[in-house]
């Protein structure tokens, strides 16, 4: 069952990515279509499937709406295909990153700056986060 929801997941992502996909980016989504279908026996391949993915979101330039399924499809099929099922916490992260995701390219905003302070701010937040693990 875990495998074949996870090809469903897989073969959903691809075609997200592939909506408006020409040229590169179509033979770049073919093979990793190929990638998922050769991931039901393999496990490793469906990694290379998700990074395949992401070469043609690059490439096509990928509206965000597309490239939040296919990342939302691509966590699925990873935590399908490499554990033996999800839990609560897991759809919770996958789902809150995406929306912070597609929250943080509909801001209509030009700050030159943010990506410098960015990891600055990850940073703070680890380090707040972790603090009550401290010895």
């Amino acid at each position: 069952m875990n495998r074949a929801l996870a090809t469903a997941f897989g073969l959903v992502m691809v075609a997200a990515s592939a909506v408006n996909a020409d040229d590169q980016a179509l033979v770049a989504a073919g093979l990793a279509a190929a990638a998922v279908l050769l991931g039901i026996a393999v496990r490793p391949v469906a990694t290379i499937a998700v990074l395949l993915t992401a070469a043609v979101i690059v490439i096509d330039d990928a509206p965000p709406m597309l490239a939040a399924l296919a990342g939302l499809s691509a966590a699925g099929y990873l935590v399908l295909r490499h554990t033996a099922g999800t839990s609560g916490p897991t759809l919770i992260g996958a789902v809150g990153f995406a929306a912070a995701a597609l929250l943080a390219v509909s801001m209509p905003w030009q700050l030159p700056w943010l990506p410098l302070v960015a990891p600055i701010a990850v940073l703070a937040l680890i380090v707040l986060v972790t603090r009550p693990f401290w010895a």
